[in-house]
């Protein structure tokens, strides 16, 4: 990546990618008319148009984090989709014997072979990179929260003066990073990434974090001093747009609850702070951007149209996502899906619903996506193609 581009003044754009296991292909539906429209927008329409053009930064949480590393290395949205087509059926193979609960349900070498055939043993450093790219993974080890970026500024892109032993980023493999992020526990086994001289941390799923939309992370990411990427705010500054993997809030009935394990509790309450933490982070970004997709939090709150924090709007912010919900899906997306098709496609592992979701995120961005969003400020100054 040419590290001018994170540097060189203007207005500067973020994309957000959500995880969500096989839903990930939902997202990408997206992504495939978001390509489009950003292509006609910018004038690039001999084929040629790529995301990684557009935006200077683009980070993911782990299925997210595929399609980011994906995008960040040139790829197109349709070639990701016909990737994860064959990806999803690899890794998440079923078997009686493997349910999670003594060990992994799926095998972390069938997904690292996937990944291998797109991603190689490319660095943080690749000049293959054409953007800014972001990966977040949480070291189970000692419960923090780590964004791994290839940005040249960045505090441990190379081993800071004050810390000579820190294991640079720009020499962790993308890969790597990449099968930290997607570690979701239960799912697939840790990553082990060396961290310092003689030191390994034991990475999961960004996802057992409140970042599995990472949205809120790259906005601070992009502006806050620490991160030294100093980007400018304000809703003529900073586009950040946020692509979801499809919610889905199960509901039970009291009296099967009653019937519950303490164990059953426990899964239910971790895995519904994934909803709450995307609300929130939903709610936060609506309250201080400009915001054209403002979706309603709750029945108490809005959409927050009417609330500001400040005088001055910090970002224009874009989010596309939908509810996985056929009452939902007939009234916002024009779609009638029979609950028999519905149930699996709200599963994060059943490959069996691929085809449901493409259809799902095609409609969906077909409702939502519209080139007006995207103000003329942010168009104008698109990184050029790389040499071929």
């Amino acid at each position: 990546m040419d590290a001018r581009r994170l540097t060189a003044p203007g207005p500067k754009r973020i994309l957000a990618l959500e995880g969500g296991g096989v839903r990930g292909v939902l997202s990408l539906a997206i992504l495939e008319r978001l390509e489009k429209v950003l292509a006609q927008a910018t004038g690039r329409t001999d084929g040629t148009f790529r995301l990684a053009h557009y935006y200077d930064l683009i980070g993911g949480t782990s299925t997210g984090s595929i399609i980011a590393t994906g995008l960040a290395l040139g790829l197109s949205a349709t070639e990701l989709l016909d990737m994860y087509r064959t990806l999803a059926v690899e890794v998440f193979r079923r078997s009686i014997w493997k349910l999670g609960l003594f060990g992994p349900k799926f095998s972390r070498t069938a997904l690292e072979a996937a990944l291998t055939k797109v991603l190689g043993d490319e660095q943080f450093d690749s000049d293959k990179l054409l953007t800014g790219l972001a990966i977040v993974a949480k070291r189970a080890d000692n419960g923090s929260v780590w964004v791994l970026h290839n940005n040249p500024r960045g505090r441990y892109y190379d081993a800071p003066p004050d810390d000579p032993h820190a294991f640079p980023n720009r020499k962790i493999k993308l890969i790597s990073a990449v099968l930290a992020s997607t570690a979701a526990p239960t799912y697939f086994q840790p990553e082990w990434l060396d961290i310092a001289k003689g030191l390994r941390g034991a990475f999961v799923d960004g996802g057992a974090s409140p970042h599995n939309n990472p949205s809120l992370l790259l906005m601070l990411m992009s502006t806050l001093r620490g991160y030294n990427f100093h980007w400018q705010v304000g809703d003529d500054k900073l586009l950040l747009t946020s692509i979801g993997t499809g919610t889905y809030r199960k509901r039970y009935k009291i009296a099967e609850m009653r019937r519950w394990l303490p164990l059953q509790l426990a899964v239910n309450s971790l895995t519904s702070m994934i909803e709450d933490y995307s609300r929130q982070t939903q709610a936060l970004l609506q309250l201080m951007g400009t915001t054209p997709t403002a979706f309603i939090i709750d029945s108490e709150i809005g959409d927050l149209s009417s609330d500001r924090v400040s005088q001055r709007k910090l970002l224009h912010y874009l989010r596309y996502d939908g509810t996985i919900d056929v009452d939902w899906l007939a009234k916002n997306a024009g779609l009638t899906i029979p609950d028999k098709e519905i149930k699996p496609a709200q599963e994060i592992d059943d490959p069996g619903a691929m085809e449901t979701l493409i259809r799902i995120g095609r409609a969906i961005a077909d409702r939502q996506i519209r080139a007006g969003h995207f103000p003329d400020v942010f168009n104008r100054s698109i990184w050029p193609t790389p040499p071929a």
